[in-house]
């Protein structure tokens, strides 16, 4: 099976962003300070001030396997903690986050579980909840159908951005694991665990060592700040290279945003293992291996380039795992199984 038929199609999406961005360009002025394509958007409010960096995002189908469990908790620390990665790899920190909740008809027992989601990752994360939307759409939505937006904006300081042009031949490739599937590639982990193999969310396969397929689809979204915090601590900042969030598109379309013309991140997929939840999907889906490291982060959520001295294996409580290195290259990324 591929994303296409699952009813996802990214190539089509990506050529329908390409024809907008002359729109988005023309509202653009000095301020604005990255370009298309950046995990966040960068903008100065005046000369000499710091950055803010915002980003807006949803847990696209994961709802669904909330809605199909009766678990509402886990989603809304999802929504924060992707949108919190996302302004992260700019090197930015979180100031306030925003929530969209809209639903089919209001339900006085989920709501509350969501923004309990919300308001735990962002206490969590040192990041005020200023506020939202409730909207209630019949019509729109069937019957119990909710969907989830977020905004977040943070702020880092001009000389702090990290932007990929520190990355040179020769940087050392690092992978912070994920929790999961965080919140990518739900349609199609739906096919095929749900449609094709035909699972309930209750069951417990064996190859997921006794947990349910619930607990490994709603496991929460990981949060890297502190992760990075600590690099920063006892390295510096300057000894982070780039940092890419392994969301949408997987390895193939993330690395390549945060890459320099000219050079290559050479990834060995067999330098970590992969959590058990993607070997599934892999197996009842007879996904190939391009196609699942194009879906999903498939066991690394974040991945951070740093200078070849720079040893992530010795920062107290952070479980890098050395996964390839940067060399000279036309293709931006290339994954090696």
């Amino acid at each position: 099976m591929k994303y296409a038929d699952s009813g996802v199609n990214i190539d089509a999406a990506t050529r329908a962003l390409s024809r907008s961005k002359q729109a988005v360009r023309s509202t653009w002025d000095e301020r604005v300070k990255n370009e298309l394509g950046a995990f966040g958007g960068l903008f100065q409010p005046a000369p000499g001030e710091p950055l803010l960096v915002a980003s807006v995002d949803g847990v696209g189908t994961k709802v669904m396997i909330a809605r199909m469990a009766g678990r509402y908790d886990t989603v809304g620390q999802d929504l924060v903690n992707h949108c919190i990665d996302d302004i992260l790899v700019q090197g930015a920190e979180p100031l306030f986050f925003l929530d969209y909740y809209a639903t089919s008809r209001l339900d006085e027992a989920v709501l509350p579980e969501i923004i309990g989601g919300f308001a735990r990752a962002c206490r969590e994360n040192g990041c005020a909840l200023l506020g939202g939307e409730t909207a209630e759409m019949p019509g729109v939505y069937g019957e119990g159908e909710f969907d989830l937006a977020g905004t977040i904006v943070g702020r880092v300081r001009q000389e702090d951005v990290i932007d990929g042009s520190r990355i040179a031949t020769g940087d050392t490739v690092w992978g912070l694991p994920s929790s999961g599937l965080h919140t990518n590639g739900y349609t199609l982990a739906r096919a095929v665990l749900l449609d094709k193999a035909g699972y309930a969310v209750s069951d417990t396969p064996a190859e997921l060592g006794g947990q349910s397929v619930a607990d490994a689809l709603l496991a929460v979204h990981r949060s890297y700040l502190n992760q990075v915090r600590s690099i920063w601590q006892q390295f510096g900042r300057e000894a982070v290279h780039g940092l890419a969030h392994i969301t949408g598109g997987g390895f193939y379309d993330n690395i390549p945003r945060v890459v320099p013309d000219g050079l290559c991140v050479q990834v060995d997929t067999t330098a970590w293992r992969v959590p058990a939840v993607f070997s599934l999907i892999a197996s009842k889906g007879e996904v190939a291996d391009s196609e699942m490291y194009r879906v999903f982060n498939m066991g690394i959520g974040l991945v951070v380039i740093t200078p070849a001295e720079v040893d992530l294996t010795g920062v107290p409580s952070l479980d890098a795992v050395r996964i390839g290195e940067v060399t000279a290259g036309a293709e931006k990324v290339s994954v090696r199984f």
